[in-house]
């Protein structure tokens, strides 16, 4: 598990091995709103200093708010990736941590880069006193399984028992908020929530998240963190996004999401899971329906795991649904 993974959006290693150039390409790849939200003015300081206290301040006052976190000051990191790494820290050296799987590869490489024992469990109830850890992925990436608050509330009261700690993932939450469980948890001693800010915005390349925990934990975090490590345009487009009307992101999604479906549906592809921002896909030769895409410049994802998944994404219009219709009505099995 040391090698590196594999992820989604890697079109010029694509378009190397197929051709076209990279901007000849459709990717699919991602689970990233295609529709960029308007980047709101900078100030000339926010890009001329250091971050400033006050810059940090407002981002974390609006992520308060936006999740819905109480008295906790969610914490701004650098893309949740960045606290993946550190999870580890956690925990004592060599103490088992269970991942319910099959997940996003991250958090089982983290874990096992640091030496720990992994248990990839396939339900909530076989995590138990041997784990001194526990990942949930909520929604899942890539099937988009989801759990109630209520179930996971219950784990962590179940983990608490033995001081084990609950890591909830939430990067795919945004555009159903109700499932996210930081209204009812936010602060708990046991409990970690990560949350995504680029993938709902459409903004992964300003490379944000925020963490929601305990004070303690938090300051664990940053202080593993260091000074400066969000920059101050990436904690100014945060301080003004979050506290912006989200109601038209969420329906222009579910509309590009709706025209992904049919897409598929109309090509005879089995859809077995996903989220608002992709669709997971069954087929019994996906690794050659992958290659075929390829060879039309569109990028989907493929799983080394589940050589039967092939995960899209959205288009960002109609012309990039019929694009990829045309592509998967062109394979021949």
């Amino acid at each position: 598990m040391n090698a590196p993974i594999v992820h989604g959006g890697g079109i010029t290693a694509a378009a190397l091995l197929y051709g076209g150039q990279p901007e000849d390409w459709l990717d699919l790849s991602t689970g990233i709103n295609p529709h960029p939200v308007a980047v709101p003015d900078i100030s000339v300081r926010a890009w001329h200093r250091l971050p400033d206290a006050h810059l940090a301040a407002a981002a974390r006052e609006a992520a308060r708010d936006y999740y819905g976190s109480g008295p906790i000051l969610p914490l701004p990191v650098p893309g949740t990736q960045s606290v993946i790494q550190l999870l580890p820290r956690l925990v004592q050296a060599g103490e088992r941590v269970a991942i319910l799987g099959p997940t996003y590869g991250e958090y089982q490489r983290a874990f096992a880069s640091s030496g720990h024992a992994i248990d990839m469990v396939a339900n909530l109830e076989e995590i138990d006193q041997r784990h001194a850890l526990a990942v949930v992925v909520n929604p899942n990436n890539p099937d988009g399984r989801t759990f109630e608050v209520a179930r996971l509330a219950a784990l962590a009261q179940r983990l608490a028992r033995w001081s084990g700690v609950l890591v909830v993932d939430e990067a795919f939450g945004d555009a159903e908020p109700h499932g996210s469980i930081v209204p009812e948890l936010a602060g708990s001693a046991n409990v970690v929530v990560f949350r995504s800010f680029g993938k709902f915005f459409g903004l992964a390349g300003l490379r944000l998240g925020f963490v929601v925990a305990s004070p303690e934990v938090l300051d664990r975090f940053e202080g593993w963190l260091g000074p400066w490590a969000v920059s101050g345009p990436a904690l100014s487009v945060a301080a003004s996004l979050l506290r912006s009307d989200t109601t038209a992101i969420r329906q222009a999604i579910a509309e590009r999401s709706l025209a992904l479906h049919g897409t598929l549906q109309a090509s005879g592809l089995r859809i077995v899971g996903g989220t608002s921002l992709f669709a997971l896909v069954e087929h019994n030769a996906a690794d050659r329906l992958h290659a075929h895409l390829c060879r039309s410049r569109i990028l989907v994802r493929k799983f080394d795991y589940a050589p039967n998944w092939l995960r899209f994404g959205l288009a960002a219009d109609a012309a990039g649904d019929a694009r990829l219709l045309e592509a998967l009505q062109s394979y021949n099995a």
